[in-house]
């Protein structure tokens, strides 16, 4: 013996179905700037350690050829 669904039944979960299949686009794209801005920010943030370490090498090289120069015996 078959049952029947109430219509109500079918129209509350096609209409729940279709709010899902409406969020996905605008959820898609709130991904993808989300991954983006992430992206972005480790490569600014990358450059700025970059930027460090050359510049602590940058007085290391300059405190030694100080150091040569100041062993200069005339």
């Amino acid at each position: 013996m078959a049952e029947t669904v109430n219509s109500q039944v079918t129209d509350s979960i096609t209409e729940s179905s279709l709010e899902v299949i409406g969020n996905a686009p605008s959820i898609a794209i709130g991904n993808l700037y989300q991954a983006t801005a992430q992206a972005l920010a480790n490569a600014a943030h990358n450059a700025t350690i970059a930027q460090q370490q050359a510049n602590i090498l940058g007085q290391a090289v300059t405190a030694q050829g100080v150091a040569l120069i100041y062993s200069i015996k005339i």
